[in-house]
């Protein structure tokens, strides 16, 4: 189920990490074949405010789904509320803040991005700004609702949000220049217009009578925020990362003997670069949600599966890119600068360098998603600005004292290679075992989760399945020492469940899945099920008052457990029954 469950969500992921990305890399386009060079490169130093507000969205997003996969991973549907209502309160306040201060202060940040020497490029930075931070509020709010779209199980109208918000960005882009001739404010105001079409297309859902969360100004918490923000850290730092290697990169390239022309070459790169890293984020957030999930059940061998299977398609879909990159970048950069030349040249073998680093960040990020859904934030954080920033910011110093303008496009490949290099040894280093094994990698606690003789997991196809499964159930108690009563009790919850599920639950000609998973620690027995059928709360089930019978098993299990608790998420039921250890038992 889990691999299942990582191709569902990594294309509508990968989607969502161009909801800012994607609107950037169109204007750039559209700038470069409109606007011309200087305008590029204005763009281009414009850059690191933009990534700003992309910082904060992602820094809350991370946030919910490190806590949201918490609460879920815990079946508490009330602290998944609290989490979404929080985070709008929270992502409302923020971009509403950020885009009044970037309006007001918009002449002194130009200067400081290093516009201040050129006429033109000030005017154009200063006008880009203004139009994109319009849509601060739209931007954030987007990034914040795809966790939530995902968690919905609504992949399809998150897809069709962003396909919206492409569609929008270049129709307003297109009106900008050719029929208002807006310049660089339209250019920007042309992307927070668009982000407003994907707010509109993917919001509509929260508004619906269908949507599994709740809001309300009571369920937002000071707690909750906290809770948030601090789940949210590593992704800041790393974004964080972009902008200071962005800001110091285009610094040192002012000074190289490329000037301007090497900045609008390395525009393209970073905007390209940015694009083409979509698939590592991607890889991020399904690594974040999933194993925040895992991690939480104290699924140990769920989450050793989760990360060896990213591994493998990261650095597949690493090197496909990678591929594309190299063998299209004369194509791809004639579309951001039209006229052959050095800054042309420059973008070309830039990109081409960049490409192979595309592999290494996959699988970092992959792992980096792991290592924070783990409570693990202090090695995030590291992670992040070593591998956004600093170690990018060394290769490229270092190679372009060795080579020049030339060596600086190295700067990504490298510190990318560096970051790789560094995690083996230290796994090495810590573990004393190999570091290429994904259970050496997480990193897990020797005491994360249960030994395998206190764990018992079953895929379920069919009654004979369902059959086996609750008589398995019940000898696996009997051996750990528990009375016939709460084996009894567990085999037939297991039973009654389980066949609830196959007999209603799954379709004719459709591959449903059931897991289920028996765990005993710290005097408890722990059931998960989880299915991929049609939603359906057992624990909220109200029978029909003409069919005395129906539900009965339902009512059984309700009266005999201790604790159940039951959430929708990811368009899986997950349901977890708690029966406490018996008196006198093992």
């Amino acid at each position: 189920m889990i691999r299942k469950l990582v191709r569902q969500m990594l294309a509508a992921q990968i989607l969502s990490a161009l909801t800012v990305s994607l609107c950037l890399l169109i204007d750039n386009i559209m700038i470069g074949q409109f606007l011309g060079e200087k305008a590029t490169a204005a763009y281009g130093l414009a850059n690191p405010v933009l990534l700003t507000i992309g910082a904060l969205g992602t820094m809350l997003s991370a946030g919910v789904q490190v806590a949201c996969s918490r609460s879920l991973g815990m079946g508490s549907q009330e602290e998944t509320n609290k989490g979404y209502s929080s985070a709008i309160g929270v992502a409302a306040a923020v971009s509403l803040v950020f885009m009044a201060i970037v309006l007001l202060f918009r002449s002194p940040l130009s200067l400081l991005m290093g516009a201040g020497k050129n006429a033109e490029l000030y005017g154009n930075t200063q006008d880009y700004l203004a139009g994109f931070v319009i849509g601060a509020p739209a931007s954030m709010g987007a990034l914040i609702l795809v966790p939530f779209l995902q968690m919905a199980g609504k992949s399809g109208l998150l897809i069709a949000a962003v396909l919206g918000m492409t569609a929008a960005d270049v129709i307003f882009d297109l009106l900008s220049v050719l029929v208002f001739n807006g310049g660089m404010f339209g250019m920007g105001l042309a992307s927070s217009l668009s982000y407003y079409t994907a707010m509109l297309i993917g919001g509509g859902y929260f508004f619906s009578k269908k949507c599994v969360f709740k809001f309300s100004r009571r369920l937002i918490t000071k707690e909750k925020i906290l809770e948030l923000l601090k789940g949210g850290v590593p992704s800041l730092f790393a974004m964080a990362a972009s902008v200071i290697l962005i800001f110091v990169m285009n610094r040192l390239i002012l000074f190289s003997k490329g000037g301007s022309k090497a900045v609008t070459a390395f525009t393209v790169i970073t905007t390209l670069g940015n694009s083409s890293n979509c698939i590592s984020t991607g890889m991020n957030g399904v690594s974040l949600t999933l194993a925040g999930i895992l991690y939480n059940e104290e699924d140990r061998r769920g989450l050793h599966d989760l990360l060896a299977y990213l591994l493998r398609i990261a650095a597949v879909l690493g090197a496909v890119m990678g591929v594309l990159l190299f063998i299209f970048a004369p194509q791809l950069v004639s579309l951001f600068i039209k006229d052959t030349g050095p800054a042309q040249t420059m973008a070309v073998r830039g990109l081409r360098l960049f490409a192979p680093g595309l592999i290494f960040c996959c699988m970092t990020n992959a792992l980096r998603g792991c290592y924070q859904a783990c409570g693990r934030p202090l090695l995030t954080e590291i992670i992040s600005l070593a591998e956004g920033a600093f170690l990018p910011i060394l290769a490229g110093i270092v190679m372009f004292l060795i080579r020049g303008t030339n060596g600086l496009w190295l700067y990504f490949l490298g510190g990318e290679f560096l970051m790789s290099a560094i995690l083996v040894a230290f796994v090495a280093a810590k573990t004393h075992q190999s570091p290429v094994r994904a259970d050496n990698l997480l990193l897990l606690r020797p005491d994360f989760g249960v030994s395998e003789n206190e764990l018992l997991e079953m895929d379920i196809r069919n009654m004979d399945d369902v059959i086996a499964a609750s008589v398995a159930a019940g000898q696996f108690c009997r051996e750990h020492g528990q009375p016939v009563k709460t084996s009894n009790h567990v085999a037939l919850c297991v039973e009654e469940m389980a066949g609830n599920t196959v007999r209603h639950g799954f379709q004719e000609g459709k591959n449903n899945a059931l897991s289920i998973r028996v765990q005993h620690k710290n005097g408890r027995w722990v059931l998960r099920f989880r299915d991929d059928c049609s939603s359906f709360d057992p624990v909220s089930y109200v029978p029909s008052k003409n069919d005395i019978a129906a539900g009965m098993g339902i009512k059984l299990v309700m009266k005999m457990a201790d604790e159940v608790r039951y959430t929708y998420s990811m368009n899986l039921n997950n349901l977890t029954v708690i029966f406490r250890e018996q008196a006198g038992a093992k």
